[in-house]
């Protein structure tokens, strides 16, 4: 007689399932909790806009680094993510995030190995070389511009390059900050470094 499944082993073994899928989530889950819902410090919220993950899961894209190359966003899991979108032809609001991008990381301190920067670039133009070399440490992916459009929530009026999103380490988009946040505007990017700041220090994981 062949054996018949035993329903109260199989209910254990899920239910240690979850426990092990809760005790992984728990530290992200927690700092979200202090974050936005505690609201540390008198109230004080949050200075970039909250996303529901839900409604932007991060697409499949042909994505690929400069060199042709694949490679994916989940490349970077595990790690706090900023990500810039937009065109090769970088301007100067385009070279004032990247440069912010790599002051607030820097400012991160002993923190900011825990913090990588995305260039999603939306076109197949070559860059320029001193944009590589000033920005050295940036990932570039080139990412085909509709998917991409499609993805991150805008503003009326607003492209998704007039932003900075952070990606938390589990591969979820969670949060957009302000139009023109992220940029030369020394007091506006240094309440970007405190939103970071605060995340990092709260989450146990990335």
């Amino acid at each position: 007689m062949e054996n018949q499944p035993n329903p109260q082993r199989t209910a254990r073994g899920r239910w240690k399932l979850l426990v092990v899928i809760a005790v992984c989530a728990a530290p992200l889950l927690a700092s979200y909790f202090m974050y936005y819902v505690v609201k540390p410090k008198g109230g004080v919220t949050n200075y970039g806009t909250l996303l529901d993950a839900r409604q932007y899961p991060v697409p499949s894209m042909a994505s690929k680094l400069l060199d042709g190359s694949p490679a994916t966003l989940a490349n970077y899991r595990g790690k706090w993510v900023m990500l810039k979108v937009g065109p090769s032809d970088c301007q100067q609001e385009c070279q004032d995030q990247l440069f912010a991008m790599r002051q607030l990381r820097t400012m991160q301190g002993k923190a900011m190995d825990r913090v990588e920067r995305v260039w999603l670039i939306t076109d197949d133009q070559p860059l320029e070389t001193m944009l590589l070399r000033v920005n050295d440490g940036t990932h570039m992916l080139r990412a085909p511009a509709a998917t991409v459009q499609q993805w991150l929530p805008v503003e009326p009026g607003a492209s998704a390059a007039d932003y900075v999103y952070l990606i938390d380490p589990l591969g979820n988009l969670m949060m957009r900050f302000p139009k023109g946040a992220v940029s030369s505007d020394t007091a506006k990017a240094a309440k970007v470094h405190k939103d970071i700041a605060k995340l990092l220090k709260a989450s146990a994981i990335g």
